[in-house]
C-alpha cells in the first residue's frame, strides 16, 4: 500500500536518526519505514550517506564505497520504499559508469520507490574526520523545488547550509521546507543549530534535519534531529532514534507576510553583483594557470629570475 500525496497543505515527515551499512542494515531499514508509516510520515528522511559507513573519516577512497544508480544501496532504498509505501531521502555515493566520477548524491524517492530527483552535495568539507574530497567531487547543480510530496521541497547536504544562498534559492522557488540530511559532531551542534534558524528565518521556510547518530572511526558524530519553522523557532530537538514532524503550508504563508519574510528578495540585483564576483575569480584563476604555465615553461635561470627578482615578477 503507498502514500498518497496530500492536498490539504501538510506534509508529514519522519527524521531517521540510524544508519544502515551493517549486515542487518537493510532489514532494519525496512523495519523503520513500517515504523515511520504507522507514525503518519508521508515521507521519510535518513542521515548523509546512510547506506555507507562514514569513509570521510579517513583519506582512503575505497572503490566499492561508490555505485551506479543501479547500484545495490540504492536499490536497497528505493525498494525499502516501496515496500513501506513512503517516499524518502537517502543517498549514495554515486559513481558515473562512463566517467568514473564520484558525487554525494542524494536520491529522492515516492511512494513506490520511483526516483523522483537527486541532487548532488556542493560544498564538501576537508579537514580531519572529514576528508570528503578524497571520496568524491562537489555538485555542479543548485538545488532545485521538487513538486512530488504535497508541500514542495528542496535538498541541501550538511555543509551546503553554511552557504545560505541555497536555502534563500529553493525559498525564492517557492519551496516550503528544506530537507537536510547530515554527518556532524555533537560538540558543533549549537553552530548548525544556529545556521538552520536563520536560514528558517530568513528565508520564511521549513528547515529540516537528521543526523547520523554515533561516533565512527573514532569521529565523534552525533547531535540532535531538528525541524525548525519559517519563523526561525525550533519545534523539535532530539537525539531519539526518530521524530515525527508535521508541516503546514499556512505557517509558511503567515511568515511571508511577517518581518522579515515580506522584505523583498531583489534577485536580479544580487545576481548580478554574484556574477561580477565569479567572473572575477574566474579571471584570477585563469591568469594564475597561465602564469604557473609561463614559469614552467621558461627556462631554468629565467624561472628562478623570476622567483627572486621583484622587478621581473
Amino acid at each position: 500500500m503507498t502514500t498518497p500525496v496530500r492536498h490539504d497543505g501538510r506534509l508529514t515527515v519522519a527524521l531517521i536518526s540510524e544508519v544502515f551499512w551493517e549486515a542487518d542494515g537493510v532489514a532494519r531499514l525496512e523495519d523503520r519505514l513500517d515504523e515511520a508509516v504507522r507514525h503518519g510520515a508521508d515521507l521519510a528522511v535518513l542521515p548523509e550517506i546512510p547506506l555507507n559507513p562514514w569513509s570521510p573519516a579517513t583519506k582512503n577512497q575505497r572503490e566499492d564505497d561508490a555505485e551506479p544508480m543501479d547500484g545495490p544501496r540504492a536499490s536497497a532504498q528505493a525498494k525499502a520504499a516501496a515496500r513501506a509505501g513512503i517516499g524518502l531521502v537517502g543517498g549514495i555515493i554515486h559513481r558515473d559508469p562512463q566517467t568514473g566520477r564520484r558525487t554525494q548524491r542524494t536520491l529522492v524517492l515516492d511512494s513506490r520507490g520511483n526516483l523522483v530527483a537527486t541532487y548532488e552535495k556542493l560544498h564538501l568539507p576537508d579537514e580531519p574526520g572529514f576528508w570528503e574530497p578524497a571520496h568524491y567531487d562537489p555538485g555542479t547543480a543548485a538545488p532545485t523545488r521538487i513538486d512530488d510530496f504535497g508541500l514542495k521541497i528542496g535538498i541541501q547536504v550538511c555543509s551546503d547550509a553554511n552557504r545560505p544562498e541555497g536555502t534563500h534559492l529553493l525559498g525564492g522557488m517557492g519551496a516550503e521546507a528544506v530537507l537536510i540530511p547530515r554527518a556532524t559532531e555533537e560538540a558543533t551542534y549549537q553552530h548548525w543549530k544556529t545556521v538552520f534558524r536563520a536560514n528558517a528565518l530568513t528565508s520564511a521556510i521549513y528547515v529540516l534535519s537528521v543526523n547520523r547518530p554515533f561516533t565512527e572511526q573514532g569521529i565523534l558524530i552525533g547531535g540532535p534531529s531538528v525541524a525548525v519553522d519559517p519563523h526561525g523557532t525550533v519545534m523539535t530537538e532530539t537525539t531519539d532514534r526518530m521524530a515525527i514532524v508535521t508541516l503546514d503550508r499556512s505557517e509558511v504563508e503567515r511568515a511571508k507576510v511577517d518581518y522579515p519574510g515580506y522584505l523583498p528578495v531583489r534577485a536580479r540585483l544580487y545576481a548580478d553583483a554574484w556574477a561580477a564576483i565569479a567572473d572575477d575569480a574566474e579571471a584570477s584563476a585563469a591568469g594564475a594557470t597561465s602564469a604557473a604555465g609561463a614559469t614552467s615553461d621558461a627556462p631554468p635561470s629565467e624561472a628562478a629570475a623570476k622567483e627572486t627578482d621583484p622587478v621581473r615578477s
